[in-house]
């Protein structure tokens, strides 16, 4: 086999390429959360999310590639087709607030605005027939379809952790400017990007849980106030979550 050391760039890669300097540009305009995410809060490594709340830069070569920033710009497009699906369905779904474009999102501030969240939407109303419980949270997630089938599978509190404690806390935090969202299921939706199959989910309110994070929250809050570093999740560097973190190199330098 000969091996070509001179090849050129295809006109695709060209194209690509330009793509992706486009996107990386605009990413390296937008300030950086100055705020701990309810999102996030079920992520395993709480050092991670510590990391990420001090906006601390990460491991050479780990900031979002274009190709990442395409898989976003993807979900947020398929969320928008949600949205359309499940109105076009019944359901009085409210994304912003007096379901104006140019309404604010729902979500909730604490601990100062040290702490945030954005919920994806709220049901007011299901289609007759379904019973549906409202005020209801509705999140929405596109997944590859070996995730999507093991949420279809296990439901999302097994399959996504990280996604059903936001589901909770999201459902908590609310209750004081939506009364009755943490008594009424969320509606969760996963939407297989590889074969556009709908998986919708009712997720009853797990207060046990949405403390958790809430106390999680307060302790990542507390430890970098006072200047400490919390433990990371792990005893050694080859753990499948370290392998995958963007402050891995960074983090192993650090004591345990």
């Amino acid at each position: 086999m000969t091996l070509d050391y001179n090849r050129r760039p295809s006109f695709a890669d060209r194209v690509n390429a330009a793509v992706d300097r486009a996107l990386t540009a605009d990413q390296a305009t937008r300030p950086p959360r100055d705020y701990l995410g309810g999102s996030r809060l079920g992520h395993a490594c709480e050092r991670a999310l510590q990391f990420e709340f001090t906006a601390t830069p990460k491991d050479e070569g780990q900031d979002f590639s274009g190709q990442s920033l395409r898989i976003f710009a993807i979900g947020h497009a398929l969320e928008d087709l949600a949205v359309a699906w499940l109105r076009g369905a019944g359901f009085d779904l409210y994304t912003r607030k007096g379901n104006r474009p140019d309404g604010g999102q729902f979500g909730f501030s604490v601990a100062g605005g040290r702490i945030r969240g954005h919920v994806d939407g709220i049901i007011a109303a299901g289609p007759e027939g379904f019973g549906l419980a409202v005020p209801a949270l509705w999140e929405c997630k596109t997944m590859n379809a070996k995730n999507w089938r093991a949420c279809v599978k296990d439901g999302v509190t097994k399959s996504k952790p990280v996604y059903a404690a936001q589901i909770a806390l999201y459902q908590a935090y609310l209750e004081t400017s939506v009364p009755g969202i943490s008594a009424a299921p969320a509606l969760f939706t996963a939407i297989n990007k590889d074969t556009a199959e709908l998986h919708h989910e009712l997720v009853p309110f797990d207060a046990d849980l949405a403390q958790r994070m809430s106390d999680r929250g307060v302790r990542i809050l507390q430890a970098t106030d006072a200047g400490e570093l919390l433990p990371r999740v792990a005893t050694t560097p080859d753990f499948f979550e370290c392998r995958f973190c963007p402050w891995s190199e960074r983090c192993w330098r650090l004591p345990a």
